[in-house]
């Protein structure tokens, strides 16, 4: 594991130094998912603020193990992950969150089904990068790093990298028969 992944692995939300806020989920059509969204300054203390909210909104949310400023309707490259409770799970660095996140490597596609809190009735086959190294900022310090994922952590990342730059998962799908009717459990 490189330094970043160590100091990624190691960072947790009490860094962000507030408290994190439970915000409304927007859902598709809303127009602020298919916009690309800014690049922020992760000091900036509204971003911080967001990078909190975002994790306080994903821990509430059931089954949630990412979510992205727009889907919070805020048009910003900023997100949360955690995939650490998640069954599919192999390997994780648990909670954080990155801003200005893009993939510089990628490897191996594989398809898979994908969810999301945004687009709630349904879900999708999409073909993603089983192996991905990504770059982004921390919120609060602005430090760089990169993150070296695998399989679902590494789906997550991509589908959260996604929202920030306007594409829902079903915008990824090969077409109309490769979507689901989300199921229901009681």
């Amino acid at each position: 594991m490189s330094a970043s992944n160590d100091r990624l692995a190691a960072w947790t939300e009490a860094e962000l130094g507030v408290a994190g806020r439970v915000r409304e989920v927007v859902r598709a059509p809303a127009p602020v998912l298919s916009a690309d969204g800014d690049k922020v300054d992760p000091t900036d203390p509204e971003v911080v603020q967001l990078a909190a909210d975002l994790v306080a909104t994903m821990r509430v949310s059931p089954g949630c193990v990412g979510l992205a400023a727009p889907q919070v309707g805020v048009g910003a490259k900023v997100f949360c992950v955690d995939v650490s409770e998640h069954p599919k799970t192999r390997g994780h660095h648990g909670t954080f969150v990155l801003c200005n996140a893009e993939v510089v490597e990628s490897s191996r596609n594989e398809k898979a089904r994908e969810g999301c809190m945004s687009v709630p009735d349904f879900t999708g086959d999409v073909k993603r990068a089983s192996r991905v190294l990504v770059r982004g900022q921390l919120p609060g310090t602005g430090e760089e790093i990169e993150v070296r994922a695998e399989a679902f952590e590494a789906r997550c990342l991509q589908h959260e990298i996604d929202h920030c730059d306007g594409f829902l998962f079903l915008d990824r799908v090969a077409g109309a028969h490769a979507v689901y009717a989300r199921q229901t459990y009681l």
